[in-house]
């Protein structure tokens, strides 16, 4: 017999939650499965050379960086990799000083700094229907309440923003994602943002603005940040995973002067600072313009598979009366299934087809529409996409009849 745990969780804790993407990734990993569930970038597109000869350079002997890079550093970040952020965001019409970014271990401690700074049990947080799933695991033990703003094919909806200002308690903020959202794969036009600026400065709703696939367009860039046009009333998020690999964890924040000392003192907290030496090589490898160079690479290849993936969806759900989104950049597709039909109760019988998706529900804050699922299609070839969706098509067919 067992004796009693003497443990007792903090009523925090019980409002974590494991990733239903993580919990999926555990079947993917059945041989013969093909995974069009994870969000993860490509293995091709890591610049595996640059990163072995930076590394070389900054623990070359006689290198004045080897010992300072496996020390212990500023919780800030590396100085010459916060330049370079204000800078990137400088070319695309924000301005930012140095001084405001944080550079964060992963762009998903951001959203659990954020989190620790400017929620408190029940606050009112509003978010895009449906929103990113991690941001939801990130905000949630700080027990805050989740409002879903009504959102169509252009993302939340200024009339959807002004309804939920309308009720209750101001929000603390409201979360989006402007480019190429997980996991929808929609985008802000510029009319969008303009009108979604307009309500916020209004009411005095400061925005939190996700923006870790911007870079991954395929036709033309998307409209400047939501920084560029209330930069005091916007916290923003990015992240070198998309771009370089997502192995070195390296994000950051850009944070209104107001919230930067807070922000910081949670990083502390947190983990004191973010690994020294992966900022130092990732400063090495981009110093010369080397993501001028190797971006487009990434945008080559993701539009080729995105491309597959749509006419494979065409040809094997189309005449299913499924609908699917058609992304101008990032790595997903958002598909609703035909009305009347469950993406979770449909997944065991996907597998045993031999691939993966993840249902849509858990994308949701609030009510959950239980016919949509998400596709990655970035870590696949295109054969491999048109068995997946062959695979996916007479799963639907089936469960129709």
């Amino acid at each position: 017999m067992t004796s009693p745990s003497p443990w007792q969780l903090a009523a925090r804790a019980e409002a974590m939650n494991p990733s239903a993407i993580r919990e999926i990734l555990k079947i993917t990993e059945r041989p013969g499965i093909l995974n069009f569930a994870g969000g993860l970038p490509s293995p091709e597109t890591f610049p595996v050379d640059a990163m072995r000869a930076a590394c070389a350079r900054v623990l070359a002997e006689g290198s004045p960086v080897a010992r300072p890079s496996l020390q212990y550093a500023a919780s800030e970040g590396l100085p010459e990799l916060r330049q370079w952020v204000a800078a990137e965001l400088g070319r695309q019409g924000a301005r930012v000083a140095p001084d405001q970014v944080l550079i964060t271990t992963g762009s998903q401690q951001g959203l659990d700094l954020l989190a620790k700074v400017l929620l408190d049990a029940g606050s009112r947080v509003l978010v895009e229907t449906p929103t990113y799933l991690g941001a939801l695991q990130a905000f949630a033990p700080m027990q805050p309440r989740f409002d879903s703003v009504t959102s169509d094919e252009g993302g939340i909806t200024a009339q959807g923003l002004r309804e939920q200002l309308q009720n209750g308690e101001h929000p603390r903020f409201v979360y989006l994602l402007p480019n190429f959202q997980n996991p929808s794969g929609r985008m802000q036009d510029e009319a969008r943002r303009q009108q979604l600026i307009a309500v916020c400065r209004e009411h005095g709703l400061p925005i939190v603005e996700d923006n870790p696939y911007g870079e991954l367009w395929y036709d033309a860039p998307p409209p400047a940040p939501l920084l560029a046009r209330w930069p005091e009333g916007v916290l923003y998020l990015g992240s070198f995973s998309k771009i370089l690999a997502p192995g070195l964890r390296l994000g950051y924040v850009i944070a209104p002067r107001e919230l930067y000392p807070k922000l910081l003192q949670a990083k502390q907290a947190a983990d004191l600072h973010t690994p020294g030496f992966n900022q130092r090589v990732v400063a090495e490898v981009i110093r010369d313009g080397f993501l001028d160079r190797h971006v487009p690479t990434i945008r080559a290849r993701y539009k080729v598979q995105r491309d597959a993936m749509l006419a494979a969806l065409a040809r094997e759900l189309g005449p299913t009366g499924a609908e699917w989104t058609r992304p101008r950049g990032g790595m997903f597709i958002w598909l609703r299934l035909p009305a009347g039909l469950d993406a979770q109760a449909l997944l065991p019988a996907a597998v045993d087809a031999g691939m993966a998706f993840v249902p849509g529900a858990p994308f949701f804050a609030g009510q959950p529409d239980p016919c949509t699922l998400r596709l990655s299609f970035v870590t696949s070839t295109p054969e491999q996409i048109d068995a997946g969706m062959a695979a996916l098509g007479r799963v639907v067919r089936q469960a129709i009849l």
